[in-house]
């Protein structure tokens, strides 16, 4: 037997080191995009400039009435205020360039056809988990509320509020990762695993090992991930070798630059389902740092959630939607339906949800906002990023003026030093309301969460900024009553101790650079 399993693993990691990684995701990464439109930009206008010369006047007498005919377009658009005052400000210092950006981007090229393939999914699914009455009663009495919010998200998309579940939180990557081994190990119908990011790795290396040896007993193993890893992580053939060990693999939306706007609308959920009564979500991707087996910020902390019970179908059935976009639908309901085995309830609530970019609904952000309305003693959050449009920071000022105390820890080591200018910028006007903001001194802070008056929280995918809130595909699990709430409060206080809380004296001590980067992205922050 442990002759075999060593002849399958040796398998899983060659397949892992063929094809290597080629010129086109080196070239094609975000970093090398946003250059080559640079380049391109600055090239195009000094010959312009050079060649044309005597035309001047004439250039400059159209740029002005194209900036008119622009202003008054992006004024009348569809947009978020603080996006508009961007577009503005593009389409002022560069008509042409902006114009032309700013249509490519409103044209949603490469988005309607999705949009269309989401939706019908979406409708020719959503009763597939039909809302208990029983359960929305007794919400109804505990906490009128927080119910008021389960009804909005039945509404949108018909997320269903489950009570026979069990949920258990992981304040770390390492936590969740052990009892993801485990629960990997049990499995006996079927695996689904949709991430943000896999990446070679002890991580994935164990964990595909495990998946290779149950496809060959028979369970039904399907992995997606997020077509960004092909740029600069896996080959672009990895999900034909993964086939080849018996693994169902697919890739979304893989990136075609300059083609299509579709490469901005990211899948950044991470979702893993055993047989349809285990899930797990929240931070952690499938690659090392994630669970600090390699030091890249500092210490990487990061959190997760377990659900066993009903809230699982929740996550199978998002799982099932997003890997039947290109395909019919099927028949889904007999993952969805199969014998619960009996859960430890703990007496709460739970609400799985997604958020999707391609509709107007900014489900991830009405519920962030609905806990910050409703919240009397405190609002305790933990987020990599603070990029944040009016609405959301006059959420979380409004609650701190009312006298909630509000609490904020942040990256003290940033991963990407442009989110960690703009964050800054909030700093000021979030302490002036009676905010709190910590920095977490060890390292990177990857969580995000909301908890709030020791009855409800948040774990799942959602930053707060505008990549989260309005481009990606995201989910979380929404939780009251349950009795991890107690430890989500407990973790961030053990976590607030290994921080520098952010003072009006630190602001003034910080680098003018990252100062004057923060001003001059700010312009620019809703399209980051």
């Amino acid at each position: 037997m442990d002759k075999e399993r060593t002849k399958r693993e040796r398998r899983s990691l060659m397949l892992l080191k063929k094809g290597k990684k080629g010129i086109f995701q080196a070239v094609f990464s975000r970093t090398g995009l946003v250059t080559s439109l640079l380049l391109m930009n600055f090239c195009l206008t000094t010959v312009l400039f050079w060649r044309f010369y005597e035309y001047l006047p004439h250039f400059f007498g159209g740029s002005a009435i194209l900036s008119a005919a622009m202003v008054l377009t992006v004024l009348n658009g569809r947009h978020d205020p603080s996006a508009r005052v961007t577009w503005l400000i593009i389409v002022m210092c560069s008509p042409v360039f902006g114009s032309l950006l700013y249509f490519y981007v409103r044209s949603d090229v490469g988005h309607r056809r999705l949009k269309k393939r989401i939706r019908d999914r979406i409708f020719a699914t959503r009763d597939l988990l039909p809302q208990d009455p029983e359960v929305t009663e007794a919400f109804e009495r505990m906490e009128p509320g927080a119910a008021g919010l389960a009804r909005y998200l039945r509404r949108t998309d018909h997320f269903t509020t489950c009570a026979n579940t069990d949920a258990v939180y992981f304040p770390s990557g390492e936590t969740m990762f052990d009892r993801l081994l485990e629960e990997l190990e049990q499995a006996k119908d079927f695996i689904f695993l949709e991430y943000f990011i896999v990446e070679e790795g002890k991580m994935w290396g164990q964990i595909l090992e495990i998946l290779a040896r149950k496809a060959a007993q028979g369970v039904d193993v399907r992995v997606m991930y997020d077509g960004f890893c092909e740029f600069v992580l896996l080959p672009r053939d990895y999900p034909k070798l993964l086939k080849q060990l018996g693994i169902s693999c697919r890739v979304f939306s893989p990136v075609t630059p300059f083609v299509s706007t579709h490469y901005n609308y990211r899948d950044h959920r991470k979702i893993a389902v055993i047989d349809g009564h285990t899930a797990f979500t929240g931070g952690v991707n499938l690659a090392d740092e994630y669970i600090n087996e390699r030091e890249r910020f500092g210490h990487w902390k990061d959190t997760g959630l377990m659900v066993k019970g009903d809230a699982a179908r929740g996550f199978a059935l998002m799982f099932l939607q997003m890997w039947n976009i290109e395909e019919p639908t099927g028949d889904l309901q007999r993952f969805l339906s199969r014998p619960m085995p009996p859960v430890e309830e703990d007496g709460g609530f739970v609400i799985p949800y997604w958020d999707c970019p391609l509709d107007d609904r900014k489900v991830a952000q009405q519920v962030y906002t609905d806990i910050l309305a409703r919240a009397r003693r405190y609002v305790h959050i933990m987020t990599p990023y603070l990029i944040l449009d009016s609405e959301m920071e006059n959420a979380l000022k409004f609650a701190a003026e009312r006298g909630v105390d509000v609490r904020l820890i942040l990256p003290g080591i940033p991963d990407k030093k442009m989110p960690y200018a703009l964050a800054k910028t909030h700093y000021a006007s979030l302490l002036d309301s009676g905010v709190r903001i910590y920095e977490y001194t060890p390292g990177f802070v990857h969580a995000k969460s909301f908890v709030c008056d020791d009855k409800e929280a948040v774990v799942g995918t959602i930053n707060l900024d505008y990549r989260s809130l309005y481009h990606h595909f995201e989910c979380a699990a929404y939780l009251w009553g349950a009795e991890c709430v107690a430890d989500i409060e407990a973790d961030f206080q053990a976590t607030e101790n290994l921080c520098r809380r952010v003072t009006r004296e630190t602001i003034k001590t910080e680098k003018l650079s990252v100062k004057l980067m923060g001003c001059l992205l700010k312009i620019i922050a809703p399209l980051l």
